[in-house]
């Protein structure tokens, strides 16, 4: 099978009933930001928190009697699995997924819950796939893979039919790429229909394994990486995939975790939207200048929002401190009486709330009539970070970087 327009829009019917058609949304604020009209395809808003359930119940959907018989296994950062799971368990087909032990447990409790049977190896998804590999040989279960399937890939590629039918004069497409399923996808779909529309990918910095691969002219793999980013955490590209980019994507630029996490703390507070790491580097991309928007329709693609409570609040504190709405301070003082008063008055005027605050004078490097205190601030922004710096260095305190 080589897939066409024709066969996306076949997994378009197949897909009826399962999987929805997700919102298209315009942000006029971040619009006005970067200079064109930028939408947000939020399939975080998808069955199953991600857009994966179309590539997957696609496969599952074409699948012979007889391979229904035999199961499916499937190796998955956990997206695809949770698709894998709810496809097979709606068709009475047993369905085993082998997940990276380092997956968010939201995602592990999700797949479980949709019936599936996993199994964690490794951690990151090259270790999970070479299980899941072994496992099929020992079962000849049916592998159904996560992005290097034409079946998967025009399953992605209803995404871009839906574009085209609330944006029809969309210009340029950004999204994110891990193995390239959902790229490939949607860049087929696009390019199909008008060769004029620009696709742009997005991969972590941590593991740009599709950007260097197409540099190369040849897949390669890259060093294993840790990212925010775990759902497009993938060291080698696929090879249908990687030939699909190489014909359909203008381009790729990669993002880094500071980045990811300033888009998603962005998603939550402009577009009261929670994305995952990876839903979240198209606009990471766009807010760190990597892609220009100025004068064009542009949609970024939300890919998933299955992210771990635990996860996201790190990710929001990482992103407060990256902004200086958080910050910490560490100040030598002296150890005497009405000292602390004096420096919490001075945070106090300077219209700062005091989040954590300790002071210790058990530190071999101080003077003996010294102590140190550390507080985290919550500031409006870096200026506001910037000039409470000042003001405590103006008053004759020492700051410790």
């Amino acid at each position: 099978m080589t897939v066409t327009l024709k066969t996306i829009e076949e997994a378009r019917e197949t897909l009826q009933g399962v999987a929805k058609k997700t919102p298209l949304i315009e942000s006029p604020v971040l619009g006005s930001k970067v200079g064109g009209e930028v939408f947000f395809k939020y399939e975080n808003l998808q069955k199953t928190g991600s857009f994966k359930i179309r590539g997957a119940v696609n496969k599952i959907a074409h699948l012979t009697p007889e391979e229904a018989k035999r199961g499916v296994i499937a190796a998955s950062a956990g997206n695809h699995a949770q698709g894998v799971a709810l496809g097979a368990t709606a068709k009475g087909i047993k369905a085993t997924i082998v997940m990276p032990a380092t997956t968010p447990l939201a995602k592990v409790s999700a797949t479980k819950g949709y019936g599936g049977n996993v199994i964690l190896e490794g951690a990151a998804f090259d270790e999970a796939y070479a299980k899941a590999l072994k496992v099929q040989k020992e079962t000849n279960a049916v592998f159904v893979h996560p992005f290097d399937d034409e079946y998967v890939i025009a399953g992605q590629g209803t995404i871009a039919l839906e574009i085209l039918e609330d944006l029809p004069d969309v210009d340029m497409v950004v999204v994110p790429v891990g193995g390239g399923g959902m790229i490939s996808g949607i860049a087929s779909g696009l390019k199909l229909s008008n060769p004029k529309i620009k696709v742009v990918g997005v991969e972590s910095a941590a593991v740009p394994s599709m950007k260097e691969s197409i540099d190369a002219g040849k897949i390669v793999t890259v060093p294993a990486g840790v990212t925010a980013a775990e759902g497009i955490n993938v060291r080698t590209p696929g090879n249908i995939t990687f030939e699909m980019v190489k014909k359909y994507v203008d381009e790729i630029v990669t993002v880094t975790e500071d980045e990811i996490a300033e888009a998603m703390l962005y998603l939550i507070e402009k577009g009261k939207n929670l994305a995952e790491g990876a839903g979240a580097t198209p606009l990471a991309a766009v807010l760190a200048g990597k892609i220009d928007c100025k004068g064009k329709k542009v949609v970024l693609m939300v890919s998933g929002g299955n992210a771990d409570i635990t996860f996201i609040n790190r990710i929001i504190n990482k992103a407060l401190l990256l902004e200086g709405r958080r910050a910490e301070f560490k100040i030598i003082m002296e150890d005497r009486c009405g000292e602390t008063a004096k420096l919490l008055k001075l945070i106090s005027d300077n219209n700062a709330n005091i989040l954590f605050i300790t002071q210790s004078m058990y530190e071999s490097t101080l003077e003996v009539e010294s102590q140190i205190m550390t507080l985290v601030l919550e500031c409006s922004d870096m200026d506001h970070r910037n000039l409470i710096a000042k003001k405590i260095t103006e008053a004759g305190y020492r700051l410790v970087k």
